[in-house]
């Protein structure tokens, strides 16, 4: 495929994403529950824990030292560069506004099977997989930006006890995940070349699109017992 052509096949697959998931819908529409809104961020917590070790296999499959050393900071930023620091932390501060403790969301009590099995599938991936693919998995970058804004502005305007920092990880996020995902396309457009390494590609994404779905359903599951 031209770039063109490869790009908007990637693309295309915006449709997919958890954005249109009726779990997000209830989110943004201010319709869930306290303990609702506690099971998704201890679940979420499970999938943001789980970016750094993906960031990592994905280093560790790259045999490019330049490829490499542009990766490297995504694990800085979600790990900190001391405690207390970086997108975990932030995080952790969110599912304390929504009322978890800390000690309860790091020991995983509230993780749902269904979500510990989609996650897990992920990190796999990026761990077996060619580290291109595994790179292309993580396109859903492109789709994101917009989602955090919106989550942002419906969470303090339907929750009225959250607070504009308690969303810091998104507020943070936002700025960072536009150029994050404009680097991950260059990158895969520049090192997929042929139709089979694009079809894998584009595959990839697809794939991280599921186990995304797949995470909030089993949210959605856990959710609906409170």
């Amino acid at each position: 495929m031209s770039v063109d052509e490869f790009t908007g096949a990637l693309r295309g697959l915006s449709h997919r994403y958890w954005g249109t998931h009726p779990f997000h819908h209830r989110m943004h529409a201010g319709e869930l529950s306290q303990p609702e809104l506690q099971v998704w961020a201890a679940n979420r917590w499970y999938y943001q824990s789980a970016i750094p070790r993906k960031d990592a296999a994905i280093i560790s499959n790259c045999p490019l030292p330049q490829v490499r050393r542009q990766w490297l900071p995504r694990i800085i930023y979600h790990d900190g560069t001391e405690p207390g620091t970086g997108g975990m932390e932030r995080w952790l501060r969110l599912c304390e506004a929504v009322g978890l403790s800390r000690e309860e969301v790091l020991d995983e009590r509230h993780v749902a099977p269904g979500a510990r099995f989609a996650v897990d599938a992920y990190v796999g991936f990026a761990r077996t997989k060619p580290w291109i693919e595994a790179v292309a998995s993580g396109l859903t970058e492109m789709f994101s930006g917009h989602l955090m804004k919106a989550r942002v502005a419906d969470m303090l305007a339907q929750y009225d006890w959250i607070r504009p920092d308690d969303l810091a990880y998104f507020t943070n996020r936002i700025d960072a995940v536009a150029g994050e995902g404009q680097a991950t396309l260059d990158l895969v457009v520049e090192h997929c070349r042929t139709r089979a390494e694009q079809d894998a590609a584009i595959a990839a994404l697809s794939f991280k699109c599921d186990v995304l779905w797949s995470l909030l359903d089993a949210i959605d599951h856990a959710a609906s017992k409170q």
